[in-house]
């Protein structure tokens, strides 16, 4: 029963991230087949886009168990105004986002880019900055559909923003029929068009849907709350820290390596996006995880919360291990198809085994980080993940990466990042899961004692 709840929750967020990491793959492949030098600027743009965007996205997410916990609890008279929060908050953290990404020069000067490709990266930041309010919007849709168990709208938004983005960028990259040919800023410009299409698409459905008028989203509006935003903020602040914390511990990388040449950035790429596109599946397993442990939360049974933990956790190490394995042993053909250059192909199957591994303590690490959030515990993992990603992971890989160790051990380029970020990503996994275990401890042993104690 709990299985099937799980993948119930799951397969629709699976499909709709997939449709979203399509994107990606076809932005990445596209470039690669017009230029080596607008796939270095789409790697280190968009590296800088989802930094600045998921850390965002992450503070937004505290919606989710909040939204989980009332909807476990039965308080849905309480579910619209928590939404309409959700909504303001949105609005408010697109802002410094947008800023961001407009004045990017502190982020880029990291890069060292050479200035053709500095360019193009900058043309291409400059067009998503405009991206960013649609999407924060999109996700307030997103995280409250997840909250309530209702993630198949979502769905077919997504899979529809991929079939518009594929085609369109398409043309905008390579000037078909009236279209200029804009290379890596067509991409920009195409991801723009689907944000706007996600967003408006998403607020019509909540309009018109049947089954969301109960919650009265929109009938009884209520202006910015001090409270209640500073609840979200005090949930998701340390939620979205860690976000930025994990997905900069990578795309770092990519502005870190840049020195190495456009080829070693764009093998870094391939398969950065590869490990992404195969980090989708334990990603929606957590999303459904935090969602479950959030309704048993808020209903107060905490067993099932820690059976729904464990069921998650050991479901994504499982299919991790196949999905390593299978990709390993196909690891030629992959590449292959990534990009037809040889310089890049030969980085990137260097690199393809550790992702490979990372993959499994990746996933497992992901289930019970999300679990926990589930419980509303966020401060002590946000810690963890600092150490683990920014002190192992990234400063250790950038000694790997340019220093190496003394005579025993020459500099080993892009491959010292990914080996210290699966020697990161295990500490943090054994870290999480320590918290995890004992909040869930904690939680089931309070309640005994309630249910002993006297009348």
């Amino acid at each position: 029963m709990l299985l099937r709840r799980l993948f119930h929750l799951a397969w629709p967020v699976l499909i709709g991230q997939f449709a979203s990491m399509g994107m990606m793959v076809s932005d990445t492949m596209q470039v690669a087949r017009y230029a080596t030098g607008d796939l270095a600027a789409v790697a280190v743009g968009s590296g800088i886009y989802i930094s600045v965007v998921m850390a965002l996205v992450g503070i937004l997410s505290a919606l989710s168990p909040t939204v989980a916990h009332l909807y476990g609890a039965k308080r849905n008279d309480e579910i619209g105004p928590q939404f309409q929060q959700g909504l303001w908050l949105a609005l408010f953290l697109a802002v410094p986002g947008t800023l961001i990404l407009l004045f990017p020069d502190p982020l880029l000067a990291l890069s060292r880019l050479a200035a053709p490709v500095e360019a193009k990266a900058r043309a291409y930041l400059h067009m998503l900055a405009f991206a960013v309010p649609p999407v924060m919007l999109y996700r307030a849709v997103f995280f409250f559909n997840q909250a309530i168990g209702r993630p198949r709208p979502m769905m077919v938004i997504a899979l529809l923003g991929t079939a518009i983005h594929v085609p369109l960028s398409y043309v905008l990259i390579h000037g078909i029929g009236p279209f200029a040919e804009l290379g890596a800023l067509g991409c920009g410009i195409s991801n723009l068009v689907v944000a706007l299409f996600g967003c408006c698409a998403g607020g019509l459905w909540l309009s018109a849907g049947a089954a969301y008028r109960p919650y009265r989203l929109f009938s009884r509006w209520h202006g910015p709350r001090r409270a209640a935003l500073g609840a979200l903020l005090r949930l998701g602040a340390p939620m979205g820290f860690s976000t930025f914390v994990e997905i900069t511990s990578f795309t770092l990388i990519a502005l870190f390596v840049a020195r190495l040449g456009a080829e070693v950035v764009a093998g870094h790429r391939v398969i950065s996006n590869l490990h992404a596109l195969m980090f989708m599946m334990p990603l929606s397993l957590a999303t459904a995880t935090l969602v479950l442990v959030g309704h048993a939360a808020g209903a107060q049974d905490w067993l099932r919360a820690r059976a729904t933990a464990r069921v998650g956790i050991a479901v994504a190490g499982a299919l991790a291990l196949l999905f390593g394995i299978t990709v390993w042993l196909a690891r030629g053909a992959i590449v292959a198809a990534y990009s037809p250059d040889p310089a890049v192909q030969s980085v990137a199957l260097g690199l393809i085994g550790y992702s490979a591994v990372f993959l499994f303590f990746d996933a497992t690490h992901t289930l019970a980080s999300f679990s926990l959030r589930g419980f509303k515990v966020s401060f002590a993992p946000m810690f963890i993940h600092v150490v683990s990603f920014w002190g192992v992971g990234l400063a250790g890989g950038w000694w790997l990466a340019f220093e190496g160790v003394g005579t025993w051990l020459a500099p080993m380029g892009a491959a010292g990042f990914w080996l210290m970020a699966l020697i990161a990503t295990v500490l943090a996994l054994t870290l999480v899961g320590a918290l995890l275990a004992r909040v869930t401890r904690e939680h089931i042993e309070e309640a005994r004692a309630a249910a002993l104690a006297p009348a």
